[in-house]
């Protein structure tokens, strides 16, 4: 076994598709992206396992994430007020790629996207941002009306889907930035994590220096 995992010695950096009409206004699905929007963690490299689909595209008003969670037995379980230790998805993004620098600007970003955690019963599904540890400046935080989000109980899972408007995204300039830092981790208490590289040997959560790219293609 290799002292440090394959996927650690690659930046990959990911076609971003551009789909007018985002976020949907006529249907139950808020996004629904198609299978060329998919993205590979590669974890095959490391003997891993892949348990979510994670789909990715923009448009001028903002990003859409949609991941897809399957091969569960159980219900998510979440708690909004823990959500690091909840099952759902985080996503780390950086409006300006600033990738030479181990501490996060105000560019930098944290969402977690919960499919069960809130209400009186903590069976509601919620986001929130939350700030970056050791980072240089915190993002401003997002306006609650800046971030439309969904889920949905599958037959062996579930899905969210979000879409970050770019009120959201402090610094989200696609004609002058068009590539964006981004990170993700699905957190599953049965199935484990899915990460977008490295794993948690990694400071992934504080370090863009190990975050991937996303490039918005025009």
């Amino acid at each position: 076994m290799p002292l440090l995992p394959y996927r650690f010695f690659f930046r990959l950096c990911y076609p971003c598709r551009r789909l007018a009409g985002l976020p949907r206004e006529d249907d139950d699905r808020l996004l629904d992206l198609p299978a060329d929007c998919r993205i590979d963690n590669f974890a095959a490299m490391d003997g891993q396992r892949t348990f979510a689909d994670v789909r990715l595209a923009w448009n001028e008003l903002g990003l859409a994430v949609q991941v897809e969670v399957t091969g569960k037995t159980r219900d998510p379980e979440g708690d909004i007020a823990h959500p690091r230790t909840s099952d759902g998805v985080t996503v780390w993004i950086d409006t300006r790629d600033a990738r030479g620098s181990h501490r996060a600007s105000r560019y930098c970003h944290q969402f977690h996207f919960l499919p069960t955690g809130s209400g009186p019963e903590r069976d509601e599904p919620a986001w929130v941002q939350a700030k970056i540890h050791r980072a240089l400046q915190d993002a401003p935080q997002a306006p609650p009306t800046s971030i439309l989000f969904r889920s949905a109980r599958l037959r062996s899972g579930y899905r969210v889907e979000a879409f970050l408007s770019a009120t959201a995204l402090t610094g989200f300039d696609p004609e002058q930035s068009p590539r964006l830092g981004f990170f993700y981790v699905i957190h599953d208490a049965e199935l484990g994590d899915q990460t977008l590289s490295v794993g948690p040997d990694f400071p992934y959560w504080e370090d863009p220096s190990l975050w991937s790219v996303l490039e918005l293609l025009p």
